[in-house]
């Protein structure tokens, strides 16, 4: 599965937040803030299917788009290119992150796995 760019982030979190929709309910929810016809909204969601990002499926011959990988894999993935960039020799806590709405205390305890696991990789 590619990185998503940071647009991509936005659509994923609209998957993760309302589940599977359709092009026309994504186009609904996110078009008007990003300035997109339908015909852009459509692109962009079968190039994030072609990236692996989405998946979609036909429910009554209507496409219908779901988010493919796990939520706190691709938010582990954006944090290992923060810690990265900053040349951060140890992981970010996933404290941090807290306050999100988009994560349950399941998923950041998840995350907190995952960027201690990374952090020890890159220390060995």
């Amino acid at each position: 599965m590619a990185e998503p760019n940071d647009t991509e982030l936005e659509l994923l979190k609209l998957f993760w937040r309302d589940g599977a929709m359709s092009a026309r309910e994504v186009q609904t929810r996110a078009g008007p803030e990003l300035g997109w016809a339908v015909s852009t909204t459509r692109t962009m969601l079968e190039r994030m299917r072609a990236k692996g990002l989405l998946e979609r499926r036909s429910v009554h011959g209507l496409a219908v788009y779901s988010a493919a990988g796990e939520k706190v894999q691709i938010i582990g993935s954006v944090l290992r290119r923060v810690r990265r960039l900053l040349d951060l020799d140890r992981a970010i806590p996933a404290s941090a992150f807290s306050g999100s709405s988009l994560l349950s205390e399941d998923e950041l305890a998840e995350l907190d796995a995952l960027l201690k696991a990374d952090a020890a990789e890159d220390r060995a």
